[in-house]
C-alpha cells in the first residue's frame, strides 16, 4: 500500500486548504436482465486506493495543512458473500488501504454533509456523469440552505482530473514493472498466435488463441477488445468483429494486450496467414517497419510524438511514390496530406492504466515534449483497402506494427520487443 499512500499524499499536497476531493469507483453495470458485465475498476480511483471492489468512494481532505484519507465502501454482510464474494468491510479498509477512516457506503450521504461542514473548496469533476453527481449537488444545496446560521459552505468546484492525470503520465519504479509485465505477457500472446495461425481458422479462434496464452502467462483480463483482422478487414482500423474465416493467401492483422494488475498491453502485429509473405505484402510490410523502427529511434525526451510522426509521414511518403502507389511532387503531397489515404491515424498514444492513457498532450500548435517516465506506443500503419485507386496487386493489405515504451534519459525502453516483427523472423517462426 506504500505506492498508494505515497500518491494520495502528493495529490494532497497541492490541495488548498480547508478543501476535499471527491473519487468515486465504478459501479457494475447490468449486462442481461440480473446478470453483470465483469467489473473493472474506475482507473482514477484504483491509482489513490488499489482497492477492486464497486460501489466505493474516496474523500481526501485537507484541514489547516492536515491530510485525511476516508474510504466509503460496502458493509460486510454474510448472504451477500455467499451469493456474490468477500466484502473488504470497514475495520479491513483502515488496516489494509492505510485509510484514517472507513464508513459504509450507505452512509454516504449522511456523513459526507458532516464532513464537507466548513469545506470551502471541492474538488471534484462537476457534470462529468459520474453517478455521485446528483447526490453531492443535493448535499451541497442543503448545505448552502443553512449559511443563514454561520456555516461556511463550499463556494467554489475545481476538477482534479488534470492534476491527478499529469501524475499518472509520469510511471513510478513500480508502475514500470507492472508494465513490463504487462508488455511480456501481451507478447507471447502475439507469438502463440502466430505459432497457431493457419488457413481456414476463423478470426475469433486465432483471437481466443491469443487471450488463452495471456490467462496462461497469469492474467485473465485483456486491456481492450481484440483486433483479430484478416485480409481487407485490416483496413478498418478498430475492426472487432473478428467473425471472418481466415484465407490462404491473406495476411491477419492482430492488435491485443494484456491487462496486468491494471496496467495495459497494446501490441499489433501483422503477418501472413499461411506463414510466407508474398511479394507485395513484403514490400509493403517492410516499408512500415523501417517507419517504426524509424520512430522508436527517435523517441526520447524534449521531442514531441507529432514531431517523429511527421518525420515518419515524409518516410513513408518517399516509400509510397517509389512504389507507384502515391504520384507526383512528394512536398505537394506532404502539404495536401495524401499520405492520409492509406495512413488516417496518429503515430502513439500515452499507455497505462488506460490502454489510451490519460494525460496532456498538448495542441496541434503547441504539442506536448516527451519526458523521462512517459509511456507511449509507436504505431504507424498502411491500409490499402479493395477499394483504393491503386494496382489491384496492392488491394487488401493493411499492416500495422505497434510496440509499448518507456521514455528514458537519452531514448527508450521497448516493453514488447519479445514479439517478432521482422520479416524473416515471422515466417521462421511460423513454421518452426
Amino acid at each position: 500500500m506504500t505506492e498508494f499512500n505515497t500518491r494520495r499524499h502528493l495529490f494532497s499536497n497541492s490541495m488548498l486548504d480547508n478543501s476535499m476531493a471527491i473519487f468515486p469507483a465504478n459501479e457494475e453495470l447490468i449486462r442481461s436482465n440480473d446478470t453483470e458485465f465483469r467489473f473493472r475498476q474506475n482507473s482514477d480511483f484504483y491509482y489513490l486506493t488499489g482497492f477492486n471492489e464497486p460501489e466505493a468512494c474516496l474523500l481526501l481532505i485537507k484541514r489547516k495543512g492536515l491530510i485525511s484519507s476516508v474510504l466509503f465502501n460496502r458493509r460486510k454482510d454474510k448472504t451477500a458473500e455467499i451469493w456474490h464474494g468477500y466484502r473488504l468491510g470497514q475495520a479491513a479498509a483502515v488496516t489494509e488501504l492505510s485509510m484514517d477512516q472507513a464508513f459504509a457506503i450507505d452512509e454516504l450521504e449522511v456523513i459526507l454533509a458532516d464532513l464537507l461542514t466548513g469545506i470551502e473548496t471541492v474538488y471534484y469533476p462537476v457534470l462529468s456523469g459520474l453517478s455521485l453527481d446528483t447526490r453531492l449537488q443535493t448535499i451541497l444545496n442543503k448545505l448552502r440552505n443553512k449559511t443563514r446560521s454561520g456555516l461556511i459552505a463550499t463556494n467554489q468546484f475545481l476538477n482534479w482530473q488534470p492534476q491527478l492525470h499529469e501524475m499518472r503520465l509520469f510511471k513510478s519504479d513500480a508502475e514500470k514493472e507492472l508494465m513490463r509485465k504487462a508488455g511480456e505477457i501481451s507478447a507471447l500472446g502475439h507469438v502463440r498466435a502466430m505459432q497457431q495461425c493457419k488457413p481456414g481458422m476463423w478470426e475469433f479462434q486465432l483471437q481466443l488463441e491469443v487471450e488463452y496464452e495471456f490467462a496462461r502467462q497469469g492474467t485473465r483480463d485483456i486491456a481492450y477488445n481484440s483486433i483479430v483482422a484478416g485480409g481487407n478487414n485490416a483496413c478498418i482500423l478498430h475492426y472487432t468483429e473478428n467473425d471472418k474465416q481466415l484465407k490462404d493467401g491473406d495476411l491477419v492483422l492482430i492488435d491485443a494486450g494484456a491487462e496486468y494488475q491494471g496496467y495495459a498491453g497494446d501490441i499489433t502485429r501483422t503477418f501472413p496467414v499461411n506463414g510466407r509473405f508474398t511479394e507485395e505484402q513484403a514490400t509493403i510490410y517492410q516499408l512500415v517497419l523501417d517507419c517504426q523502427l524509424f520512430a522508436l529511434e527517435q523517441v526520447k525526451p524534449n521531442i514531441s510524438v507529432l514531431a517523429i510522426n511527421k518525420l515518419v509521414v515524409r518516410k513513408m511518403c518517399e516509400g509510397l511514390l517509389a512504389l507507384g502507389i502515391l504520384q507526383g511532387d512528394l512536398e505537394t503531397l506532404l502539404q495536401e496530406e495524401k499520405h492520409k489515404d492509406f495512413y488516417m491515424h496518429g503515430l502513439g498514444h500515452f499507455i497505462g492504466l488506460d490502454v489510451h492513457d490519460v494525460g496532456n498532450s498538448g495542441s496541434i500548435e503547441i504539442p506536448r515534449l516527451l519526458e523521462k517516465g512517459m509511456a507511449i506506443t509507436i504505431e504507424p500503419g498502411l491500409y490499402i483497402s479493395n477499394d483504393a485507386d491503386v494496382e489491384d496487386r496492392w488491394k487488401g493489405i493493411g499492416v500495422r506494427i505497434e510496440d509499448d515504451v518507456i521514455v528514458t534519459e537519452t531514448g527508450c525502453e521497448i516493453l514488447t520487443s519479445a514479439v517478432p516483427k521482422s520479416i524473416q523472423d515471422i515466417e521462421a517462426l511460423m513454421h518452426g
